[in-house]
């Protein structure tokens, strides 16, 4: 199996393209801050859907349960870029949707690994 065809690996990597496309309209005190946080928790969700696309089913459940975790955390620093004017209401939006439908991928990944 080509990792890189997994759906939900292809929707963050997507989701840190479009992220990182937005980093120059960024204030500068922003982005050495929030906003490098964000990115940062981009690339480790990234990084965790392949590591677990590589175990076996029996292992996945503790790291999909720590992407999870982390996609929240991506959700709050989110609404908290848009309440402080970081992110404009139509770019929060954007980022927000392709947030939501990793999240959706997610709980599916999440509810047949738990199926044995």
């Amino acid at each position: 199996m080509d990792e890189l065809d997994i759906p939900i690996f292809k929707k963050t990597y997507e989701l840190y393209k479009e992220f990182y496309s937005l980093r120059n309209s960024i204030a500068r005190q922003d982005r050495y801050t929030i906003w490098q946080r964000c990115e940062n928790l981009i690339l480790d969700i990234l990084e965790n859907i392949l590591w677990a696309s590589q175990l076996f089913k029996i292992e996945k459940l503790p790291v999909l349960e720590k992407v999870s975790l982390r996609l929240n955390f991506l959700r709050v620093f989110f609404r908290l870029c848009k309440e402080i004017k970081v992110l404009d209401n139509k770019k929060y939006c954007l980022l927000q949707e392709d947030v939501d439908e990793i999240g959706r991928m997610l709980g599916g990944w999440i509810k047949s690994t738990k199926d044995r």
